[in-house]
């Protein structure tokens, strides 16, 4: 499944026959199954048709002045001096920059899903600029003359508003830079966050805390474990799903939560069909539904950040513990280390490509922090929601993520302060995994010795 879902995203990536035809002779190379190479083929035309197709929506259909309702796609996001909103005006998606204290206090108030009565220029984008929000749908730009009215929206956009509306009420009982940390945990709600802060989780490779993704569904489906398996299996299935489409429309359809929506419902299919549920396998039907049902995916950094980090924990992760797990003195952290590195390892390309980096202190932060960011993640929901609608519990209730929030973030700035400099981290990366394979070595020894070498995966 990974040469099939690999050779879909070639071809929605590069939209050219050439390297199409090259993935598929390569897969079928690799596979030698014929009917696999049927499938590859298929997958392959799929994927080119659906790129063209894509690409045409972006060319705008309609240009020049408007005035009506405009559907919030997104919440605001704020900037030093101005803040972005992305408007869907006649089924497109427009973005515009607004400017002004006023005017930024009057749109910092908007929610996604939301209807805003709007006045205003549609406009072409800068190549550039276009290529840059293509991921996003965004087929122009928008000069705004006056917006009045708001409209709170649908069921789900109402729904979903109120509850992040409590959670961020609940927030604001923490400091204001751990109250905006707070709702990165939970929601995945970095609109406030400091720049500061933004630099150091990056700095310290923490920033993968702040955008929701296959471990906050995790959480979410473990909490209602105990009503679910009260149900018939049809009816547990169709109520987890559900459960899943309202927390990725909770948090605004992020990419990284969208791919673990998908594969936790592709999860929950297998296991109601008796069915093998592969993380692996899972996430290479996933990313080749997502390609092909939206295929500007293939554009989103942290769709990529996400699909690497959940291929290096499923995939390398437990190998690498399994095999640490054979030698006595790594056997305690054999799988938080080999969980780490697998994602890491996962991260590395598109970390490297995009922000030039792969920082060096990321393995003992991600031990450090990680398992505390997981408390707060599951404890953060029903809190949030609890300390917003009951004030008077607020001081109590938040100041278990009160502490979690504080502990995280320390870590990110340890971990800011000892990242060495560019020649340092490469030797250091180099030193890592040298260790790592003379560890793997040792304990492929061991395990040869006392006759339980785990099978390769």
């Amino acid at each position: 499944m990974l040469v099939a879902a690999a050779v879909t995203v070639i071809a929605v990536w590069t939209g050219q026959v050439l390297p199409a035809l090259v993935g598929v002779l390569a897969g079928a190379l690799l596979t030698r199954t014929r009917l696999l190479a049927v499938v590859l083929v298929v997958l392959a035309v799929a994927g080119l048709v659906r790129a063209d197709q894509s690409w045409r929506s972006l060319e705008p259909g309609n240009l020049g002045h408007f005035r009506g309702w405009a559907r919030l796609v997104d919440d605001p996001q704020p900037y030093a001096a101005s803040t972005r909103v992305i408007l869907e005006l006649d089924g497109e998606r427009f973005e515009f920059w607004s400017r002004g204290r006023a005017q930024q206090q009057r749109v910092g108030n908007w929610r996604g899903g939301e209807w805003v009565a709007v006045d205003g220029t549609r406009k072409r984008l800068d190549p550039k600029r276009a290529q840059r929000v293509a991921w996003q749908h965004v087929v122009g730009g928008f000069e705004l003359e006056w917006a009045s009215d708001v409209h709170p929206g649908d069921a789900v956009a109402r729904a979903s508003n109120r509850v992040r509306a409590a959670i961020e009420r609940g927030a604001e009982e923490l400091p204001a830079a751990d109250g905006a940390l707070f709702r990165g945990l939970v929601i995945g709600d970095d609109r406030d966050q400091p720049r500061e802060m933004i630099d150091r989780f990056r700095a310290s490779g923490l920033s993968h805390l702040t955008a929701v993704s296959g471990q906050n569904v995790s959480f979410l489906l473990a909490a209602a474990g105990p009503l679910l398996r009260r149900l018939r299996p049809w009816m547990r299935w169709a109520i987890t799903l559900a459960l899943i489409a309202w927390f990725v429309a909770l948090t605004r359809y992020e990419p990284s939560i969208v791919r673990a929506g998908a594969m936790a419902g592709l999860s929950a299919t297998a296991f109601v069909l008796g069915r093998e549920r592969s993380p692996v396998r899972i996430l290479a039907v996933a990313v080749i539904a997502l390609v092909l049902v939206d295929p500007l995916l293939v554009w989103s950094v942290g769709f990529w950040l996400s699909v690497g980090a959940t291929l290096g924990v499923s995939g390398a992760g437990p190998w690498i513990a399994a095999r640490l797990a054979h030698y006595d003195r790594t056997r305690i952290f054999a799988l938080p280390v080999g969980v780490t590195l697998g994602a890491q390892l996962g991260v590395m390309i598109p970390s490297v490509l995009v922000f030039g980096r792969l920082p060096l202190v990321s393995v003992p932060a991600n031990l450090l922090a990680v398992p505390v960011a997981g408390v707060v993640m599951l404890y953060g929901m029903p809190a949030g929601l609890l300390a917003g609608c009951v004030p008077a519990l607020a001081p109590v209730v938040m100041f278990p993520a009160r502490l979690g929030t504080r502990w995280v973030d320390t870590v990110s700035v340890l971990g800011a302060r000892l990242e060495p400099g560019a020649t340092a981290q490469l030797v250091g990366w180099v030193l890592v995994a040298v260790v790592v394979v003379v560890l793997l070595a040792i304990s492929r020894n061991t395990a040869r010795t006392h006759g339980d070498l785990p099978a390769d995966r």
